[in-house]
């Protein structure tokens, strides 16, 4: 998919000269004449949004991006306003051409470094927590007290000992009973859990349970090859006597622990032990244009490194799955990608649902018409490096380089599949001003246009703005965007975490009957 950023005029951007619209890079106003196309603007056009430069009949395709974004529902005229009024959703065939565009991939023979922790077994942290997760909801007030015990903002003295530990964080979740206990739903659990019990990112985990739940701690285990140690602690509710005398026991441990913990020191490592897990939220009309670009010029930068990315939200590339496949390095994984679409299709199908209920109405309000136009400029945060992988929900990445993680769209279920999978870092773009972070693993915030960057300025890292203004460009953004993800996995702390974002995000794909 080319980009090619020229101006037609300076209140309008054509990306590319098979594109039926114009993107609005200011408010409209009827009765403006665009140059050099000379269109007249006809209604009064949002800023981000799409307006037609030329006539085309009910029922025929628009491009953006060169790419289909949808179909017209009536006649429009060149200078309408192209939103979801006159433009809809349609079936149209989809080239896979598996593997057509795979390239030498650019190595660089001197990688960056970044100051990370290297745990005994090799793997690279970039922070260091201690981790309470729990096998059921029925824990989590426990799971929250003992981690409140520890709020550096409640009990300021608590970790004043221990400055390498970043902190205790409990992470709850609201399932774990009343499932089948040979069902999908409590296997994808037990594996987000897994996952999380096993991050580099925390030094040591306790495990709480209740004790009657269906998501047995010592199914947890064993199903997912698990072992207690001094690092792994289990213990329930119902064994420790009930809830005071459990939360009593958790505190005590996290203290047994702290030391340990602190005793970590961060060292130079390469880029190539970056994962990073690719998000975007609260999507507008310039995220394709702008901040995914650049964030996709920053992933080339850490592919070229050794390093990892975790494209996701398979909902979210629906209708540009296509650009993908062309570029898996074999037919095997390009075919994978398009089995998790498929599922996907069955999946909306059973529940009476379909894959074009996204765009959010935020995103709409953006700009963002269709899922089609959505996912098109979604999948330009996986920047133009090959694709070698292809992984479900949660599983453990070992690839290096592009990889695919099957996730839903909604943002914190899918960064914690990423996270689970191993993410050490995440890059998150947003249009209309999401507030999210991500515990253990730190979030950086890329804002798509100035507006946002200047109105909530304290929850955005990078401006990514400037690119649709012409003062940046998209290669010195990715640029910025790869070195902010060295300071940050260095131990520069994210907007989203001086505002103690992650906690609550933690929210694992509940999927299945709850019965």
């Amino acid at each position: 998919m080319e980009l090619i950023m020229k101006t037609g005029a300076a209140a309008v951007l054509r990306l590319n000269p098979l594109d039926d619209v114009l993107i609005a890079r200011r408010p409209l106003l009827s009765g403006e004449v665009l140059e050099p196309q000379g269109v007249v603007v006809r209604q009064p056009v949002p800023a981000g949004h799409k307006i037609a430069s030329h006539r085309v009949e009910a029922g025929q395709p628009l491009r953006r991006y060169g790419q289909i974004i949808g179909f017209a529902t009536e006649v429009i005229q060149a200078g309408d306003h192209v939103h979801v009024h006159n433009l809809a959703m349609g079936d149209f065939a989809r080239d896979y051409a598996f593997s057509h565009d795979v390239k030498p991939e650019r190595t660089l023979n001197d990688a960056p470094v970044f100051m990370g922790i290297v745990r005994p077994d090799g793997r690279v942290a970039t922070r260091n927590y201690i981790g309470i997760l729990t096998s059921v909801n029925c824990s989590a007030t426990v799971a929250r007290a003992i981690a409140d015990h520890f709020r550096r903002d409640i009990n300021p003295a608590a970790l004043l000992a221990y400055p390498h530990v970043d902190g205790i964080v409990a992470l709850t979740h609201s399932a774990g009973c009343a499932v089948d206990p040979a069902g999908e739903g409590l296997a994808l659990l037990r594996r987000t859990l897994a996952g999380y019990a096993t991050h580099a990112n925390f030094a040591a985990v306790l495990v709480i349970g209740l004790g009657c739940e269906t998501n047995q701690i010592e199914g947890l285990l064993s199903s997912q090859g698990l072992s207690r140690s001094n690092t792994l602690r289990t213990f329930s509710i119902q064994d420790s006597g009930g809830t005071s005398k459990a939360v009593a026991s958790g505190i005590v441990q996290v203290k047994s622990l702290l030391e340990e913990a602190n005793q970590v020191k961060r060292e130079p490592v390469s880029a190539k032990h970056l994962l990073v897990g690719l998000q975007c939220g609260g999507s507008d009309g310039y995220s394709g244009i702008t901040a995914n670009p650049a964030l996709g010029n920053a992933v080339d930068r850490l592919v070229a490194c050794g390093g990892t990315a975790i494209l996701s939200e398979t909902p979210e590339i629906y209708g540009a799955e296509h650009l993908l496949t062309r570029r898996a390095v074999n037919r095997a994984v390009g075919e994978k990608l398009v089995a998790r679409i498929h599922w996907w299709e069955a999946y909306c199908e059973r529940n009476g649902a379909e894959l074009n209920n996204n765009p959010s109405a935020g995103n709409k309000v953006g700009g963002l018409t269709t899922i089609l136009e959505k996912s098109l400029g979604a999948v330009a945060k996986a920047g133009s490096s090959n694709l070698v992988d292809v992984y479900e929900y949660a599983q453990q990445v070992g690839a290096k380089g592009l990889v695919f993680m099957d996730t839903p769209g909604y943002d914190p279920v899918s960064a914690t599949g990423q996270v689970a999978g191993g993410a050490n870092l995440i890059a998150f773009t947003t249009g209309r001003g999401s507030a999210y972070g991500c515990a253990p693993s730190p979030s950086i915030k890329l804002a798509t246009n100035t507006a946002l960057w200047n109105r909530q300025r304290e929850d955005m890292d990078i401006n990514c703005g400037e690119i649709a203004e012409d003062t940046m460009t998209i290669e010195a953004c990715g640029e910025a965007i790869f070195n902010l993800m060295l300071r940050i996995a260095s131990g520069e702390r994210s907007m989203s975490e001086q505002h103690g974002y992650g906690q609550n995000e933690f929210v694992p794909w509940q999927i299945g009957a709850v019965t």
